[in-house]
């Protein structure tokens, strides 16, 4: 009797001591807490990014806490828009905290690392940079059913899956545009930002690809969520 008793309060004292330890865990630390838009970036941030993929009610959930204007949204049904390119867990994007050039399809994860990349990384660096906030993205398009580079044969893009972001050029909201063709290479402040919005990215995003990684990407930012920070 005597040793179930030492073995009860073993227990409790253990039990304790994980509360105590689980509630000092900052949310943002804690891999069973689900990801808020504002919260610091860590290296769980993309990890917990991932585990949405599959997580169509979770996903929808973080979306739905975003604070208001932050995202305008409208789920999708799963659905085959092109015969061999299935999408699932996706939305169509019509808004953020800027305006776009046109609505697009995204995988509900995509809609999220761009809503708090825009929060966390985008704007506080047109902040910093241009004194003025970005106002309009000007994107080339999510969802294309192609393989990678349109080649014939070979691996379907993340295109394919709703699951990248091409952005070709922003807008402040003081009038100006920065736009990647004219102004990657421009040693001024215009350039400096665009190399601060592809930095920002690779802290979210499985992978970034810019001018400095082929022609192919010499006229827009390839933001995907595939891949572990790729970083070019």
């Amino acid at each position: 009797m005597r040793g179930l008793l030492i073995l009860l309060l073993l227990a409790g004292a253990m039990t304790l001591a994980w509360w105590r330890f689980e509630s000092a865990i900052p949310h943002h630390w804690h891999p069973a807490v689900p990801l808020h838009v504002d919260d610091p970036l860590t290296p769980l941030t993309r990890w917990k990014l991932r585990r949405l993929a599959d997580d169509r009610e979770g996903c929808l959930s973080v979306l739905k806490a975003v604070p208001e204007g932050g995202l305008r949204y409208t789920p999708l049904d799963d659905h085959e828009p092109v015969e061999g390119c299935p999408l699932e867990n996706v939305v169509r994007v019509q808004g953020s905290g800027v305006d776009f050039n046109a609505s697009f399809a995204a995988r509900c994860p995509l809609a999220l690392a761009w809503t708090i990349y825009e929060r966390q990384r985008l704007q506080p660096a047109a902040e910093a940079v241009l004194g003025s906030q970005v106002a309009r993205v000007e994107h080339l398009g999510s969802f294309a059913c192609r393989n990678v580079y349109g080649r014939k044969e070979g691996r379907l893009s993340e295109h394919a899956t709703a699951e990248a972001l091409d952005v070709a050029a922003f807008h402040l909201a003081d009038g100006r545009e920065i736009r990647l063709l004219d102004h990657w290479d421009e040693e001024g402040e215009r350039g400096e930002f665009l190399r601060q919005a592809r930095d920002g990215a690779c802290d979210l995003f499985g992978n970034v690809l810019g001018p400095d990684y082929n022609a192919a990407h010499a006229d827009h930012f390839h933001f995907g969520m595939r891949g572990f920070r790729l970083c070019r």
